[in-house]
């Protein structure tokens, strides 16, 4: 089945139900967990010469899909590695933590007579994502103060791929 928009998903409406345990298997809400699409979290390479750091701050509450944040990842870092090289460190500061579930609905001829029993089910668990809170940051870049314009570029672009409204914060880091 295809993927539902990011706008039936991106709002929260109530509580996380990401209980998943591989200890007390009993307790859990989920019985399998989906896959996360984001495996990668730090990315370029980490040096003690870097003087800036760019984050990433969201404006509002919002929820992001882990392929969301994949995509995000995947533009942001090209852009660097190509442009860069190795005189940056990029990482995703949020995981991907809850759990959306989805009751599947059936489409097409005699759908109704289908898809009527159980008018408010739960819903299976279908991906996962990630709550983002108002001033959280969600990307961030270290690099030299000379690229800071391409850092800049990459955050704007990773920012396209996601939810929401932010803004990149720039902070020297002092040594």
């Amino acid at each position: 089945m295809k993927l539902r928009p990011a706008r039936s998903v991106r709002s929260i409406h109530s509580q996380a139900w990401a209980r998943y345990s591989v200890k007390k298997p009993k307790k859990n809400y989920i019985k399998a967990l989906p896959h996360t699409s984001l495996l990668i979290f730090n990315m370029g390479v980490e040096k003690p010469t870097y003087d800036l750091k760019l984050t990433l701050d969201s404006h509002q509450y919002v929820q992001i899909r882990s392929n969301a944040l994949e995509s995000a990842r995947q533009v942001a870092n090209k852009f660097l590695e190509k442009s860069l090289a190795t005189d940056y460190s990029f990482r995703i500061l949020t995981y991907p933590h809850n759990v959306i579930r989805e009751k599947k609905r059936a489409t097409g001829a005699g759908a109704d007579r289908i898809s009527q029993g159980m008018s408010l089910s739960f819903g299976s668990p279908s991906s996962l994502a990630a709550r983002i809170k108002a001033g959280q940051s969600v990307l961030m870049v270290k690099t030299l103060s000379a690229n800071r314009k391409v850092a800049e570029e990459a955050l704007h672009r990773a920012a396209s791929k996601l939810s929401g409204t932010y803004s990149i914060v720039k902070t020297p880091i002092a040594r």
